[in-house]
């Protein structure tokens, strides 16, 4: 199941450019490549919707955000591939990869979010060519909105930071997480664009390293200044009064917890326990109010993440390690949600 790398003058163009988008369509669909960061910058074209299920379980592409755009681009690849003899064939085809794509990540409800509305907009269509355009159509759509609202949350965000901020945040929460922009590094960029001198503090996020890897390749490029730090290290620096606020982004929000990368409830704990402000950066899209912490099923990734290292092996062979991709944090830690529509103080939450 190829994934084939781009060695096309467009692509020569957009690595000598830098990355504008995560993920984008042109002539097909095309993502950056985020397991090769940040050694390298490499886009590739996905071709198939099992090369997009692939890319999605592996990580190449990642994020709420993100997956949003994927499941919309993923409905649109699949129009564009099908050969249905009719609209309602059609249909029926694109139900099937998207239950392929909703399936990948099943924690992530912004996937679920976009394959849904990109279907919602796909059954519209009269035949087969209007159902493509359609497709498509909201797909680039979706992509363009992600960009808005990110800038617009990071408005909201940045009114809660001070010149001179130390700001911990855990994963990546960027403009790899999304389309572009970021949310919880979106509230950073949004803050110093303002003019506000802002320092981040990156865990390093084990055991696949999103921080080490992503966000701090992200500030890095951006300018922005940034220290990396082990996971367990957070503490240590908040008792020592080193960190002023928490940002973390969302891969879903229920009725009563936040669903993120596994180790966040840890930093929510740690920063109720010293006094400072928690917040979360998500969209209204990565709100889930239909269910609550007990019902959702936690993603569970392969034992050997954690007894590996760049092919290396870190723990005895056989030894059991259990490996969940995230954790919940109870809204009652949260300080704040960041959204497009403002600045939520639990248990206020939005309308979805």
């Amino acid at each position: 199941m190829p994934i084939h790398p781009i060695n096309s003058q467009r692509g020569d163009s957009f690595l000598m450019d830098g990355p504008s988008k995560t993920i984008w369509w042109d002539e097909g669909l095309w993502l950056i490549d985020q397991t090769l960061l940040p050694e390298k910058l490499q886009p590739i074209k996905i071709d198939s919707i099992k090369q997009l299920v692939e890319a999605i379980k592996s990580l190449r592409v990642r994020g709420a955000p993100a997956l949003g755009a994927a499941g919309g681009y993923g409905i649109a690849l699949a129009a564009g591939l099908c050969r249905a003899g009719s609209a309602a064939e059609m249909i029926s085809e694109l139900e099937t990869a998207a239950e392929m794509i909703r399936s990948a990540r099943p924690t992530a409800v912004n996937l679920s979010w976009g394959v849904d509305r990109a279907m919602r907009a796909a059954c519209s269509g009269e035949s087969r060519e209007e159902i493509r355009e359609i497709a498509l159509s909201l797909a680039e759509e979706m992509a363009a909105e992600d960009i808005r609202v990110n800038q617009l949350l990071g408005r909201f965000g940045a009114r809660l930071l001070q010149d001179g901020d130390n700001v911990l945040t855990h994963c990546n929460a960027g403009r790899l997480a999304c389309v572009g922009w970021g949310t919880a590094l979106g509230v950073v960029r949004s803050a110093v664009a303002e003019g506000k001198h802002i320092r981040v503090f990156a865990c390093e996020t084990r055991p696949l390293h999103q921080g080490s890897r992503l966000t701090a390749w992200e500030l890095a490029e951006d300018q922005i200044p940034v220290t990396l730090i082990c996971d367990s290290m957070s503490g240590s620096l908040m008792r020592k009064g080193r960190i002023d606020k928490v940002i973390v982004g969302a891969d879903r929000i229920t009725r009563d917890a936040v669903f993120n990368k596994i180790g966040t409830y840890s930093h929510a704990v740690l920063a109720r326990h010293h006094g400072i402000p928690f917040y979360v950066a998500a969209p209204l899209s990565t709100f889930d109010p239909h269910h609550e912490e007990a019902d959702i099923i936690v993603e569970e990734r392969d034992p050997e993440e954690i007894c590996m290292l760049n092919g290396k092996r870190l723990a005895p062979p056989g030894i059991k390690a259990y490996n969940p991709a995230f954790d919940a944090t109870p809204l009652e830690l949260v300080s704040g949600i960041i959204t497009e529509k403002g600045v939520y103080k639990p248990p206020l939450m939005p309308l979805v």
